[in-house]
Parts: C-alpha cells; structure tokens; sequence
C-alpha cells in the first residue's frame, strides 16, 4: 500500500513544536499511527492527522485534515461526547507556531479529554480479562448506537459487499511478496463466491435500512472502560463510504478482534448478546463473510505499518490475520443441542460455557425461550413479565418461535443451542424432529440438580431473562419431571466449568459417533462429510 506523502519534512517542524508546546507543563508522549500523530500531556491527548494519502483516505492537505478532524469530532460524540473536545488551528505568526489565535492556519489539531493509560479493553482484556458483564453493556451499547443511527436505503447492498472485497484487493496488491499472491487471489476469489451467494440477503437488508453510519473500526483499541462503562471512541471518520455499511459488519469487526485474541467466549457472548437485543437472525449467516473481510483488512493495514515500522511483530500479526480471514470462510460443523433441565438446573450458564466451542466463528447461536418470550412481548431481556405471558397458549407460541429459529439456522449452516426446559415430550419431540428434517445431528443434553440447588441458583442470581423463582422452582418440583430416556444426562451440582466440561464432552461424543455436518460457504443446504 502506497503512502503519498506530499512533502515528508513539512510538518516535522511542526511535530517538534507540539511536542515542546504541549510538554511545556510535564512530559508528552507521542504515538505515531499510519494516519495520525497523537501527543498525550496531563489531562489531553491531541491528534494531528500525517500529510499521507492512501488508496482509502486522503489527507494531502490542510483542509482535508481539517475536514477529517472536524469530522472525527462531530463522529465521535454520538459514543464518547465526554471524550471529544474541540478541533483547533495551529496558526503561524511571526514568533512561530501556535495553537488558536490569530494568524494563517497551517494546520489543525483536535483536542481530547484523556482518558487512563490502562483503560483500552485490549489492554484490560490482556491484563484483567473482560467479565460477562462488561461485555454484556458492550453488545446493548453497540446495538443502541445502531439503533440511534439514520438508515441509509440502498437497493444494492452486494455490490458495496463487493466494493469491500475489490478494495481490499488493491489494498494487498504491493504485499504480494509478503503474503503470495496464489493465496489472496484465493482469498479474495472465496469472498466474492460467498458475497455473490448472499446478494439476495444482502440487498434485501440494504433496502431495510440495515445500511448505516456506523463506527466502522470497532476493535478493542477504540474502546475505553471509563467509570466502569466499554465506551467506543476513534470512529473512522475520512470515509463516509467505508463507514456507511451493514451494521453487522460493523459488529463483526468487535467479533473478529475478540476472535483473534483467542477470547472466543467473549466473541460468542457479543454475539448471542446483540442478536439476541436486535432480533437480526436472519443477518446472523452473513458473518461468516463479514468477519473474514474484517480480518482481511487488519492484515494489510499491518502490512502497511510493518512497511513502515519494520517491526518483525507486525509482519508477523499480518500473517495471523490473513490465517483468519481464511479460516473463518472454511465450513463449520452443523448440528442442533438442546440443553434442558428445570429451573436453576444452570442451563443458560451451560450453554454460555460452551457455546464458542462450537459451529464456526463466532460459534454457535443459542436460542434461550426466556429471550424469545420477551422478545414476543417487545421487551428487554431483563424486564420481568406478568404470569399472563406464561400460559400453555404463550408457551406454545414461545416454543414455536424456537423451533423454527432453529430450523432457519441449520438450513443456513448455523450451529444452534436450544435452550429451554423442555419438560414436555412434545416440545422434546418437535425440536428434535427439526434436526432430522435438516439432516443433521441431534444431541439432547439434560441438567439434573437438587431443589435446594435450584433454589438457590434463582434466588442468588444477578439481574436475568429468567423469570423463574422460588415459586417455580417449587412448582416444577412437585410436578416430578423424569429424566429424558434418550437425552444424555448430566449431573449438574458441580461447578459451572465442570458441568459445562462435562457437557461439552456429551455432546463431541454424539457428534463423533454421528456423521460429521458441515455447511460449504457457497451452498443453500447443510451437506454430508464422508
């Protein structure tokens, strides 16, 4: 990737003049990016955009870095307002440089309130981890600020899929060495098969409003914990085309990023999470393309800074990212698991566990009916409902969602979880029976505990979808529900990572003993591996 710098020392004066200014009052970092330099003094951090042009931004001159800043204000107040400042000229007057005043604009710089060295989630998730909780906030966060942005109506979402790809391509062109060419030429040759496979859907979201605004480099780095809040900063702002795109492919570049740094769980749990608030279902087939044009991108943007750094590191990450990018179009085992069990058995905190083990990135979708029920209602997950919403008729409807949810997900290749209590035979046999008309495996997991436990698993837990309470819990007792005969059974008054190991064991098991499922990127219908 060529970078066009238009004089390479013109403003290497003024770096130096930033440098001394805004370290007058203490020690100033500076952290240069391909793009941008940005000095952090005190209580600010201060981002001057480098005079380079790419083949994706422009910023030659001063008033398109001005522009671009100005825009990067206005961007990042719709998800950091505290963050964002002001954007201010450095002006040249006969002593020198200065920021503000008067005097002719050379330049322009956009203030920011800075925020703890350790708060970028990529430094706490390496550090620290990110709790279910955390990452919980994110995904409603995300999907609010979707949510928030104006629909732009398209009739062609495939082509801008497609303009993606072809960008990229242009993009790898000058690594042709570093990563051969019979590789991104596969690459890229697999990404416009699958695009093409998917214009139907992809047209349809486009003319739905699905295309917005979005942040469109939504990675752990542009994201702080402040006050104990993930907040999403350093939106791309230099191109209204790069950044008007399918919202999912916005997530997908949070689901991908989480996916390489090897924290599946929490990928799966954003994933389950934002589909589970938004009710995109349908979109959920498309990430599997979506990601691996996200990881594409990560790869030759990092060849383009190893090109300039000469950082062994970066070289090495771009390669990790073209693996990715290929890896994740590779098909991915299909199968149905219900996980059932009564109230405070710890079936949705199973389910959870073991989730990103399963199915391709980012692992399997889990339909819970303590969701589906709400979503019904047109609530939040957590809103308690009335026992109106719980009558056999409701009941049959929520179960009815379930399974044809989950019958669309295997027609389209998803590994799905179902997770209910199932104390019914009927609702066993029905979600069962929607494996057998998808020709794919079944595997019935059971979790069986005390009451006691159960008791006091409802009454200790956090804030949930479940509604059910000691009551239930009580209830359900009294009816005493036998143990599924066909469904694998599953002691789970152990610790969560037990349970979800044993779980997990179960369900490899069945699936070894079954003939493997797998679904091509390029077909309608799960097919056969012998």
């Amino acid at each position: 990737m060529e970078s066009l710098s238009f004089d390479p020392d013109a403003q290497s004066g003024l770096v130096a003049f930033l440098e001394h200014e805004l370290g007058s009052a203490g020690p100033c970092k500076r952290i240069d990016t391909h793009a941008a330099s940005i000095f952090i003094a005190g209580e600010r951090a201060w981002k001057l955009k480098r005079a380079v042009r790419y083949p994706y931004l422009d910023f030659s001159t001063p008033s398109l870095r001005r522009a671009a800043l100005e825009a990067e204000l206005r961007l990042n107040r719709r998800t950091a307002p505290n963050l964002y400042l002001n954007v201010h000229p450095i002006v040249r007057t006969p002593s020198g440089f200065q920021i503000g005043g008067d005097g002719e604009p050379v330049d322009w710089l956009l203030e920011m309130r800075r925020f703890g060295d350790d708060a970028r989630l990529d430094i706490v998730a390496q550090k620290h981890g990110l709790d279910e909780q955390l990452l919980i906030c994110l995904a409603d966060r995300v999907h609010s600020f979707h949510e928030a942005a104006r629909p732009v109506i398209r009739s062609q979402g495939a082509e801008d899929i497609r303009q993606v790809i072809d960008g990229n391509a242009v993009s790898f062109a000058p690594f042709e060495r570093l990563f051969g060419r019979p590789r991104i030429s596969k690459l890229i040759e697999n990404q416009h098969n699958l695009c093409a496979h998917h214009k139907g859907l992809l047209d349809t979201r486009a003319r739905d409003g699905r295309v917005r605004r979005a942040h469109g480099d939504l990675h752990l780095a542009n994201i702080a914990l402040i006050d104990g809040e993930a907040v999403p900063f350093d939106c791309l702002e230099f191109n209204e085309d790069l950044a008007t795109i399918d919202i999912l492919y916005d997530l997908a570049f949070l689901l991908m990023d989480l996916w390489h740094r090897g924290l599946r769980s929490g990928a799966n749990l954003v994933f389950n999470r934002y589909i589970d608030v938004s009710g995109d279902e349908e979109g959920v087939r498309l990430l599997q393309l979506f990601l691996s044009l996200r990881a594409t991108v990560r790869a030759h943007v990092l060849a383009s800074t190893a090109e300039r750094t000469g950082r062994k590191e970066d070289v090495a990450e771009a390669l990790q990212f073209l693996d990715l990018a290929e890896a994740v179009l590779e098909p991915g085992t299909v199968a149905l698991v219900g996980i059932g069990g009564l109230s405070g058995s710890g079936k949705s905190a199973v389910a959870k566990a073991i989730a990103a083990d399963f199915g391709g990135a980012p692992g399997a979708r889990i339909l819970r009916t303590d969701i589906l029920r709400k979503r019904i209602a047109g609530v939040a997950p957590e809103t308690k409902l009335p026992e109106s919403f719980y009558t056999p008729l409701a009941n049959r409807t929520v179960y009815g969602l379930l399974t044809n949810r989950a019958r669309r997900n295997l027609a389209a290749g998803i590994f799905t979880i179902a997770d209910a209590v199932f104390s019914d035979p009927d609702e066993r046999t029905r979600i069962a029976r929607i494996a057998d008309h998808e020709r794919v495996p079944f595997v019935g997991c059971w979790l069986e505990t005390s009451e006691a436990n159960r008791l006091a698993r409802v009454s200790d837990r956090p804030k949930d979808p479940s509604d059910a309470d000691e009551k239930i819990v009580k209830i359900q007792s009294a009816r005493r529900t036998l143990s599924p005969p066909d469904w694998h059974r599953i002691a789970a008054d152990a610790s969560l990572a037990v349970v979800a190991e044993c779980t997990s064991k179960r369900i490899n098991q069945a699936l070894n003993n079954d003939t493997p499922t797998k679904m091509s990127p390029n077909a309608g219908r799960p097919v056969r591996v012998k």
